[in-house]
């Protein structure tokens, strides 16, 4: 199971950024539109946004309520999570903390 996580680490930088990288190339390397056609394209690209965004939130609270329960540093997750995405710092968490108990 702890390899399935490690692909979906590799995964979860691979396929966000190559859509990023396409996105870039399609606007001559600028951001300019990119939250516009995250949020408001339609509704279906709104619906899975916002439900990604709920879920990289929750997983940041859980972060933060398990570093003060001392269990874990988040820091790199955290990371993660706002450089690459809610897609690598999920399935890194569960890679790190697969076999404890």
């Amino acid at each position: 199971m702890k390899n399935i996580y490690l692909i979906m680490c590799v995964l979860g930088i691979a396929l966000p950024y190559y859509h990023l990288m396409k996105f870039l190339n399609q606007n001559q390397w600028s951001m300019n539109g990119f939250w516009d056609e995250i949020f408001y394209s339609s509704h279906p690209v709104s619906m899975i946004s916002m439900d990604l965004s709920v879920a990289a939130s929750t997983f940041l609270i859980f972060l933060i309520y398990q570093f003060k329960l001392k269990k874990i540093n988040p820091i790199k997750y955290i990371v993660c999570l706002f450089l690459v995405g809610f897609s690598l710092a999920l399935p890194l968490y569960l890679y790190d903390t697969h076999d404890k108990k």
